[in-house]
Order: C-alpha cells, then structure tokens, then sequence
C-alpha cells in the first residue's frame, strides 16, 4: 500500500510537471529552458544522493551507463517540451505516456519472452493512442502530427533513458545514477546552447514555473525511489506511469481542452494498457 501510494505521488508530480510545460512551453528557448530546469532540480537531488550514498556501487561500467541515459535525457526533454509547447495535451499525454509499451518491445528484442497478457495490453496503448489522434479540438500551436511525432520521440526516448538508468542501477546506486544523469544532461544542454546562443530573455519572466518543474521531478524520482526497497516495489512503477491522466485532467480543467466522450475512452485504454503492462 506504501509503495502504491509513493507512485500515486509521482504520478501527481509528473502530471503538474507536464501541465507547466503546457503553460509556459513557447515563453523561451526549449534548450535554455530545460537547461534551468535541470539546474533547479540538481540542487536538492545532489544532497540527497550524497545522503543516501550508494557511490560505491559506481563502477565504470554504471558511470557509462549513466552518461549514456543523460544522453537520452536530453532528447527525451526537448522532445516532450515540444510536444507539450504544440499540443493539445490529449493527443501528447498518451503518446509520451506510452514508453513501457517500448520497454516491452525492447525486453523482446533481447531475447526475453511476452506472454499473453503483454502483447495485449500493448494492443490497447496503441489502439488508445489512434482514438485520442483522430480526436478534433483541443488548444494546439502546431500541428497535431508535429506534435504526436515530438511525443513518440519523447516516448523513445524516455524508454531508452530509463532502461539504461535501470541497468545502471541494478547494483543499488538508484540516487547516484540519477544524479550522474542529470548532470550529464545538463552539461550538454549547456554545450548546445553555447553554440546556438539563443536569446534568453523569456526566462527571467517564467523561471518560478522552471523552479517548480524542477521539484516536481525530483520528488517524483525520490518518490519511486524510495519505494524501491518496499513491499511491492513493481506497484510504484505501475502508479507513476499513469501522470499522463494528471496532465489531461488539468488541462481539461483549466486550460479548458475539450475532451470528446471516445477520446476519455482512448485514454482509459492507455493506462490501462500502461497498468496491465506494469503488473504483468
């Protein structure tokens, strides 16, 4: 009950963290922004990491593993900042929310098996996601291809980052890892936008909603941490993956996103899917 409770948690984190970039998404340039966003969350994740400990479990084979999620932090980010800049939240959410079903695909791939229950549920994400697509209405900024293809980058992506995150932590060093990825995220971030130079001068204006977005991921992360060494530690991981539905409620209930009756339906078959594949 403890760790379910602890990945409802993240979940809500996540799903105001989404719901932030909708709003301030466009007020600045998206490397810049995620730039400050990763700063802000390393000043109390650093702390933490160093609290926990669990360095010792570093070895070099973690630290590149770790570098290497950093990487794919970063794509995974500017992708998500993008799709969420577009939108409409209802077609972003469950597109990015959906990389578990990737994390299934990528696990065959490597030679394990899935059974019955995994290709079905992967069946209802994708039927989900062709429900809410062809869904009309919603605030959009774009197109609603660009933005679906930036969402199933974001989705990728977050799929790579988190299975080589997983891999990296597998010897225990769950906060280590996160730091070392974080940090590797920011530093590149920081290398991109030395070259760009891009104009900076929307952050001063947006960058309390930077801070928060900052904390809301790092107690997300702490959230299913924190729930690892817990009875039931899989259930964390099922609850956490469903921030998607945060992110449309709130759009929905203050951005005023219309939602059509079949596209609540799609939604449901997402993260039920998402569920299903989490408690197989």
């Amino acid at each position: 009950m403890i760790a379910l409770s602890l990945g409802l948690v993240a979940a809500l984190f996540w799903g105001l963290h989404d719901f932030t970039i909708r709003r301030v998404g466009g007020r600045a340039d998206v490397a810049a922004i995620f730039a400050l966003v990763t700063v802000f969350g390393l000043i109390p994740l650093v702390p933490i990491a160093l609290f926990i400990g669990g360095w010792d479990a570093i070895g070099p084979q973690q630290a590149m593993l770790a570098v290497a999620a950093g990487f794919g932090a970063v794509c995974a980010n500017i992708a998500l900042y993008r799709a969420f800049t577009i939108g409409p939240v209802s077609l972003v959410a469950p597109i990015c929310g959906s990389y578990p079903v990737l994390s299934v695909l990528f696990a065959v791939a490597r030679g394990q098996e899935a059974g019955m229950q995994e290709w079905l549920a992967v069946l209802a994400v994708v039927a989900g996601v062709a429900i809410v697509a062809r869904g009309e209405g919603g605030a959009s900024s774009g197109s609603r291809t660009a933005a679906a293809g930036w969402a199933a980058l974001a989705s990728l992506s977050f799929a790579v980052t988190f299975g080589l995150a997983q891999w990296s932590a597998e010897t225990g060093a769950h906060m280590p890892v996160a730091a070392i990825t974080r940090s590797t995220a920011l530093f590149i971030a920081a290398l991109w936008l030395l070259q760009r130079r891009p104009g900076l001068g929307g952050l001063p204006a947006i960058w309390p909603a930077l801070f928060l977005m900052g904390m809301l991921d790092v107690g997300a992360v702490s959230a299913v941490t924190l729930a690892g060494g817990m009875e039931n530690a899989e259930y964390a991981s099922v609850a956490s993956s469903v921030f998607g539905i945060v992110t449309i409620l709130l759009a929905w209930r203050f951005l005023r996103e219309p939602m059509r009756a079949s596209q609540w339906g799609g939604v449901a078959l997402v993260f039920a899917g998402i569920a299903a594949l989490g408690l197989a």
